[in-house]
C-alpha cells in the first residue's frame, strides 16, 4: 500500500502495534534467557510522560525498533 493522507491512520496503527508487540516479545525473551541462566538486559527507560492524571511509560529495547520496522513492512505489503 502506498502512503497517502487517506491511509495514514492505518500506517500509524501498524507502527504502534508493531512497536508494542516487539517490546513485549523482547521482554519475554529476556525473561526466558534469565530463567535459563543467561542474564542480560538491553532495555532503556522508562521513557514516557506524566500528566498527573494520566501517565504512560515504556521501556525501549531492540524489540521496539524491530517492531517499528515490521509495522512499516506489513503496511508496504498490504
Amino acid at each position: 500500500m502506498k502512503h497517502t493522507p487517506k491511509n495514514r491512520p492505518v500506517l500509524i496503527r501498524l507502527i504502534i502495534l508493531g512497536a508494542a508487540a516487539g517490546t513485549l516479545l523482547w521482554g519475554l525473551c529476556e525473561i526466558l534467557a534469565e530463567a535459563a541462566g543467561l542474564p542480560f538486559s538491553l532495555s532503556v527507560g522508562p521513557v514516557g510522560f506524566d500528566l498527573y492524571v494520566v501517565s504512560f511509560f515504556i521501556r525501549i529495547n531492540p524489540g521496539t525498533f524491530l517492531g517499528l520496522a515490521s509495522g512499516v513492512l506489513i503496511f508496504n505489503r498490504i
